[in-house]
């Protein structure tokens, strides 16, 4: 989840990111969610839905986190991850999706 490049947690968080995928380049499609532009909100609505059901989003006002990171749709990281542990998350879901 990013808001945008004045938010300064989701810039960082997108800034851990990008400096390991270059190890995973062939292995992981990483997607940024502008939600406050284009279909980044429909993606944003339907990852807050996986996490709190309909009636939590649209009846209690419950969304994603941001800054977060899912990894297959799941909530990995909801604040900036040390590098070794968003390593380790990533190395996890390529063995998991047996891609090593």
């Amino acid at each position: 989840m990013y808001k945008a490049d004045y938010c300064l947690p989701c810039y960082f968080m997108d800034a851990a990111v990008r400096e390991v995928l270059p190890n995973y380049s062939d292995k992981v499609d990483y997607r940024r969610v502008d939600f406050m532009v284009g279909n980044g909100r429909d993606r944003f609505l339907e990852l807050s839905q996986s996490l709190f059901g309909e009636e939590g989003v649209y009846k209690f006002c419950r969304v994603a986190p941001v800054p977060s990171l899912f990894i297959d749709g799941e909530l990995v990281f909801d604040a900036i991850p040390p590098q070794f542990e968003l390593v380790a998350a990533i190395e996890e879901a390529i063995a998991e999706n047996g891609l090593i």
